[in-house]
C-alpha cells in the first residue's frame, strides 16, 4: 500500500508495493488515504509522492486488468482528480522507474523533479492498447508533440536526465543529484505558497504543421506496426491533443483504450507477457 508521515508542514506519500510499485488496488486506496490526510491537515503546506525501494512506479498492476480490482475505486483516473484539484501542491519526486500509470500519475501533480537516470516513458503500446489515463494528453504538453508521439508510439523509455535538458520541457522542474527526499521536500517548500499552482491540462500542444506531420507518422507507423492497432490509435490520441480540448481528448482517448483492450491482438500480448514472466 502506501505510507504516510508529514512533518514541518511537508507531507510525505509514499507508495510501497514491491517490486515496482505497481497501482494495483492496495496501493491506489493508501495514495488516495494520504492525500485526503494531507487535505485536512492545516498544518501541511504541500505535499511530496513518491515510491520506495526500486522504483517510483511501473504503472498499472496488469494483473487485475481483467478483473474488478481494475476499476475499483479509487481508480487511477479518481486518484489524477484528486491530485488535479487538490488546493495544496503535490511534487512527484520521481526515480528509477517512472512508466505507465506511474507517468500518469507524476503528469497530474503540480510539480515533479526527478534524480538523473530514472526511466520515463508510456509503455503501454506493448501490451496493445494506449495509455488510459491521460498520457496520450498530458505528455504531448509538457514535451511537444514530437517527442511525445514517439515514446507513446514506441514504448520506449527515455532517461531523465535527457528529458530534463529538452528546450521548453515541463516535464521536470528540477533535477536533484544526492538525497532525492530531501531535495524534493526543500522544493516542496519553495512553492508551496506560489499561486495559481501549475497544471498540465492547462497547457497548449502546438506545431507548426500539424497535418502534413501527423500524416508523415501515420505513414511511419502504418509501416512499422503491420497488424496491430494499437500504434496507429496512439496516434489518433496524441493528435486529439492538438485537435480537441483537454476533457474531449481524454474522452476519446478512454474510447480508445477500452476498444483494444477487448481486441485479440491485445490479449495476445498480455498472454505473451505474463508467458514470457512465467519462464
Amino acid at each position: 500500500t502506501a505510507t504516510y508521515q508529514a512533518a514541518d508542514g511537508i507531507a510525505v506519500i509514499t507508495m510501497s508495493y514491491p517490486p515496482v510499485n505497481g497501482l494495483g488496488y492496495a496501493n491506489r486506496v493508501g495514495i488516495a488515504d494520504g492525500l485526503a490526510k494531507a487535505a485536512a491537515d492545516a498544518s501541511v503546506k504541500a505535499v511530496v509522492l513518491t515510491g520506495a525501494g526500486r522504483a517510483f512506479s511501473a504503472g498499472a498492476d496488469i494483473t487485475e486488468l481483467d478483473g474488478p480490482k481494475a476499476l475499483a475505486e479509487p481508480n487511477l483516473l479518481t486518484l489524477i482528480n484528486m491530485i488535479e484539484k487538490s488546493a495544496k501542491p503535490v511534487v512527484a519526486a520521481i526515480h528509477s522507474i517512472c512508466m505507465g500509470g506511474g507517468l500518469e500519475l507524476a503528469l497530474s501533480c503540480q510539480y515533479r523533479v526527478a534524480s538523473p537516470g530514472a526511466q520515463i516513458g508510456l509503455p503501454e503500446v506493448k501490451i496493445g492498447v494506449i495509455p488510459g489515463a491521460g498520457g496520450t494528453q498530458r505528455l504531448p504538453r509538457v514535451l511537444g508533440v514530437e517527442t511525445a508521439m514517439n515514446m507513446i508510439v514506441t514504448g520506449e523509455p527515455v532517461k531523465s536526465e535527457l528529458l530534463a535538458s529538452l528546450p521548453g520541457q515541463k516535464l521536470i522542474d528540477k533535477m536533484i543529484d544526492g538525497d532525492l527526499m530531501a531535495g524534493a521536500t526543500a522544493f516542496a517548500r519553495e512553492v508551496a505558497a506560489v499561486r495559481p499552482m501549475p497544471s498540465v491540462r492547462d497547457l497548449k500542444v502546438r506545431h507548426p504543421n500539424p497535418d502534413a506531420y501527423v500524416q508523415f507518422v501515420r505513414n511511419m507507423v502504418k509501416g512499422m506496426s503491420k497488424n496491430f492497432p494499437a500504434p496507429a490509435k496512439c496516434v489518433d490520441a496524441v493528435e486529439a491533443s492538438m485537435s480537441m480540448k483537454f476533457d474531449d481528448g481524454m474522452v476519446l482517448e478512454r474510447e480508445i483504450f477500452v476498444a483494444l483492450m477487448m481486441t485479440p491482438e491485445c490479449k495476445a500480448l498480455r498472454h505473451a507477457f505474463f508467458a514470457e514472466r512465467a519462464a
